[in-house]
């Protein structure tokens, strides 16, 4: 294979995955989309009986604000509220002794939240399972508008939405709120019609639920539970989908270098996931496998075609003009996006170390 094969393939790769298969997603919602019999929300019918689980690790200071807002949610159905508490060291035990028997609480030893969520599903008797999180807030009708959709029996599981704070604040700081906010406004418009043509690729682990039935024990190592509960359920034969009404509320990472790790946690999850369900790159056994291959197959080669490219390239450079502007470019691009690094680096480091002369400098004054 020659390098302008290489070039070109790897080109094609990664304009599929990023414009190729969300033009192919959105003529296919529109002609071929599939509703979704969903309850109406202000119906009387009986509603499933619901079990809200959050795995919670030294979260005393957001747990009351936390369960409150649980409480507060309109559900004309039973529901529980289970936090499962992963090592805590801090007052988490006494912070929740404060709500009775209005909250189940379970004690595990530390051993990282698909342990803590295995251990809460265990104790758990609703019929749907909702997921959440210490940090985030639902919007008041959030747990009636994921449950509705249980109505289609072919919906095994519901992922909502989260709003970041860039979203609508105004008064957040946040080097990388506007990209986040644009590139998470663009994973949502792909969830919502992958979710009309037949099912999203994972959920929101801030906000999802799912049919008690078809929950399977996650492996201890796991990192990406809201996609592994929610693929297993899709190769039962079941569909998950998006409900853009059911909102959760969230700050976005506060640097670029925090949001670098949940991407790196993210990106090695999505790889252990191949591993863990490789029927997933089955065809006929995966019922959306060229969804699957498109979105998350497509987003794993791009890092490799990126480097191809830059390779295949240098080694054309000499050859064309247009591979000479091609590696001139991207040497342009990541030489800016370094130095964007460093300086950033640069003036946390610089605010670090002002921060923690100011104290001693006020105690040199007091003497």
């Amino acid at each position: 294979m020659t390098f302008g094969v290489l070039f070109w393939t790897s080109a094609f790769v990664i304009l599929y995955s990023y414009l190729g298969y969300p033009l192919l997603l959105a003529v296919w919602a529109r002609i071929a989309g599939r509703p979704i019999r969903k309850a109406a929300t202000d119906s009387t019918q009986s509603w499933p009986s619901i079990s809200i689980i959050l795995a919670a690790r030294n979260e005393a200071a957001r747990l009351p604000d936390r369960i409150n807002n649980l409480f507060e949610l309109s559900y004309s159905g039973d529901r529980e509220i289970i936090v499962v508490s992963d090592g805590s060291t801090d007052e988490t035990a006494s912070v929740l002794s404060r709500f009775g028997r209005e909250v189940k609480v379970i004690e595990v030893p530390a051993g990282g939240k698909p342990l803590a969520l295995n251990a809460g599903v265990a104790a758990a008797t609703g019929d749907i399972l909702v997921f959440a999180d210490a940090r985030q807030q639902f919007c008041p009708d959030a747990l009636t508008e994921l449950v509705a959709n249980f109505a289609d029996g072919r919906v095994g599981g519901v992922s909502g939405e989260l709003m970041l704070d860039c979203e609508g604040e105004e008064d957040v700081e946040s080097t990388i709120g506007e990209g986040v906010g644009l590139y998470w406004k663009y994973e949502k418009w792909l969830r919502r019609n992958e979710s009309a043509v037949w099912s999203t690729l994972g959920a929101t682990g801030a906000i999802y639920a799912l049919r008690r039935s078809l929950w399977k024990p996650l492996p201890a190592e796991t990192l990406l539970d809201d996609v592994l509960a929610p693929m297993q359920a899709v190769l039962a034969g079941y569909r998950v989908v998006f409900e853009e009404r059911a909102r959760a509320f969230d700050r976005t990472a506060p640097d670029a270098s925090a949001e670098a790790r949940r991407k790196t946690r993210t990106l090695a999850g999505n790889y252990q996931i191949l591993a863990q369900e490789p029927r997933l790159l089955v065809p006929f056994v995966n019922p959306v496998w060229l969804q699957y291959v498109s979105h998350k197959i497509g987003r794993l080669l791009v890092p490799w075609c990126l480097l191809t490219i830059l390779v295949s390239s240098a080694v054309l450079a000499a050859s064309s003009w247009f591979y000479f502007a091609a590696f001139s470019a991207q040497v342009a691009f990541y030489g800016l996006a370094d130095l964007g690094a460093w300086l950033e680096s640069r003036d946390r480091r610089t605010a670090g170390n002002y921060a923690g002369a100011m104290p001693m400098a006020f105690g040199n004054g007091a003497r």
